[in-house]
């Protein structure tokens, strides 16, 4: 199995684009999907644009072992992310049998109208993904994941679907908090870096009342050597005198930091 499965994700929506709805899903799917050893490693925000849709699918599909969509599959007109996916794998988009049952669990026959039957309408030997929530369900084919935009059904979605996936090493992190400015610490810290390849280690500076200061998150999938590429960061912080807090927000004082 290998250590190194990646996925990226495709959010869909106008109404994301506009800042009218802000996206409450990718930090879920990305924590998610780190459980079972996917990696995310890439996220767009597209418009609801068929073009923009199919070229997008194709192109993520090509590089990624998964590309999970959210948006665009529900009643209304602008909700054309399924007969985009279709047209991107050159399948017919047909009402499909099984997610017209499960609508009419939840809806009664009357009130299951031509635009609520949209949400029926699935690629050509696509399966379903099941909604816990609401009934209408998204859809799997291929490599491609196709889920709701709303959090509570999306969310629903991955959980019933996350263990399927087939992942690698899942990854661990520390982080280490360093008063002192990132400019005092770029060069050992690339130093750090160079020296530890296999781990990531990302810097990100912030500004408290007490002062400012950086976090280093050090990522990989060996938990001694996360463990060990930290120790190091911080050990290099105190040489330079900085204030340094470890993950169980233990304190060693150093020197006062200088400004950046």
């Amino acid at each position: 199995m290998s250590t190194d499965v990646r996925a990226a994700l495709i959010i869909i929506g106008n109404e994301v684009l506009s800042g009218r709805t802000q996206d409450a899903n990718l930090q879920f799917l990305a924590l998610g999907l780190n459980e079972v050893g996917v990696r995310l490693k890439e996220v767009r925000v597209i418009p609801d644009d068929e073009a923009e849709i199919i070229a997008t699918v194709n192109a993520l599909r090509a590089r990624y072992t998964y590309v999970f969509t959210t948006g665009g599959i529900g009643p209304t007109h602008d909700d054309i992310t399924s007969e985009c996916v279709a047209k991107a794998f050159g399948v017919p988009l047909r009402q499909d049998p099984r997610a017209v049952e499960l609508l009419k669990r939840v809806i009664k026959p009357e009130n299951l109208n031509e635009a609520r039957l949209r949400m029926a309408n699935i690629p050509e030997g696509a399966d379903l993904i099941d909604n816990p929530v609401s009934a209408a369900p998204g859809f799997h084919i291929g490599n491609v994941y196709v889920m709701a935009g709303v959090p509570r059904i999306m969310q629903a979605m991955f959980d019933g679907l996350k263990a399927g996936l087939k992942g690698g090493a899942s990854m661990v992190s520390r982080s280490v908090t360093l008063h002192v400015g990132e400019g005092g610490i770029a060069a050992p810290l690339a130093a750090i870096q160079t020296r530890h390849p296999e781990v990531e280690i990302g810097s990100y500076p912030f500004t408290r009342d007490s002062g400012y200061g950086t976090v280093i998150v050090t990522r990989g999938t060996d938990a001694a050597l996360v463990a060990a590429v930290t120790a190091e960061v911080a050990a290099m912080a105190r040489a330079l005198g900085a204030r340094v807090e470890d993950d169980d927000h233990s304190t060693d004082h150093g020197h006062a930091p200088e400004t950046p």
